[in-house]
């Protein structure tokens, strides 16, 4: 029997800057160019059909187009049930990290630089904080959540695993946390010439996070709203000269690497 689940986000995330612009933007594009674009490509292999019966008579053929139409739909019919719960995902994983970001642009006032959508190798970095308690490399997990069922997270210091059913992840958040920091502080030290504490910080917007023994040693795994508790409590790491020079080079890597990204 397949578990009915339902988004983990209760509130929709406010809407980013440009945000308005982007959107207008694609509805031009879907309004007024993508329509245009498919009808002229009809068009134009129909011509192409009918100028090649010009020159190359020949009896009309409605069995092989109705072939090739029925094959067309079975491909598109095929290909939407294949990208449709990657869509889905996908805009769900867009709304957790929109949602995080937005709570933590508010640990700017506590002296926190934010930075969304750090770029590596081959992968993204959700969000890096830099502030007084170190720079916090920031993973965002969005996961669904089963209805009618208390479903909670439980973190015991090393491995997560999902209430009551016991299910844990085949692809380790925490560990994917830790190879990303590593990168990170590795980034850091080259570019900035310090060795800065990185920690590893797994978020689960819309879930409640049970934390277990030894939870608050080397990496995090929290509800958003927890984390600024969590930095509340911890000694500062960090000088003020020390969190303005890792903000100013991770700016300067984030911007070279989009202006690489768009040449």
């Amino acid at each position: 029997m397949k578990i009915k689940k339902r988004s983990p986000i209760k509130e929709a995330p406010l809407p980013q800057a440009g945000e308005s612009v982007r959107e207008r933007r694609a509805r031009l594009y879907e309004d007024r160019i993508e329509t245009p674009l498919f009808v002229a490509a009809g068009m134009l292999i129909i011509a192409v059909l009918e100028w090649w019966r010009v020159y190359f008579p020949s009896p009309p053929f409605p069995w092989v187009m109705t072939a090739m139409a029925i094959g067309a739909i079975g491909f598109l019919l095929w290909r939407l049930r294949r990208t449709l719960p990657s869509m889905r995902q996908l805009k769900l994983a867009e709304e957790g990290e929109r949602k995080v970001g937005q709570e933590l642009e508010q640990l700017r006032e506590l002296g926190y630089a934010v930075l969304h959508d750090v770029p590596g190798p081959s992968f993204n970095v959700d969000h890096v904080l830099v502030g007084p308690v170190g720079i916090l490399c920031v993973e965002t997990k969005t996961w669904s959540k089963p209805v009618d069922v208390n479903a909670r997270i439980h973190f015991d210091g090393e491995a997560i695993t999902v209430s009551p059913s016991g299910w844990r992840p085949t692809r380790d958040p925490v560990a994917q946390s830790r190879a990303l920091a590593s990168w990170l502080h590795g980034l850091i030290k080259q570019s900035a010439g310090r060795e800065l504490y990185v920690r590893p910080v797994v978020l689960f917007p819309g879930w409640w996070v049970e934390q277990g023994k030894g939870t608050t040693r080397e990496v995090w795994v929290l509800e958003p709203k927890a984390l600024k508790t969590f930095l509340g409590n911890e000694a500062r790491r960090l000088a003020e000269e020390d969190i303005k020079l890792a903000s100013f080079h991770l700016t300067q890597y984030v911007r070279a690497a989009r202006r690489e990204a768009e040449d």
